[in-house]
């Protein structure tokens, strides 16, 4: 490759929509899952069952 064609080389990191997504919806899922967990120890310590709606 010539010194011109490697100038126009672009890299590094870029983030993208999808990426974005991605790491929104995993974090979104680490804090539902501390939100199941978090409210199945209430219930476990107050004894109550799971309320229908």
């Amino acid at each position: 490759m010539k010194t011109n064609e490697l100038k126009e080389i672009y890299g590094g990191v870029s983030f993208s929509a999808s990426l974005l997504n991605y790491l929104i919806k995993g974090i979104t899922s680490i804090f539902e899952i501390g939100r199941r967990i978090g409210s199945a120890l209430v219930r476990y310590k107050t004894n109550t069952p799971c309320s229908a709606k």
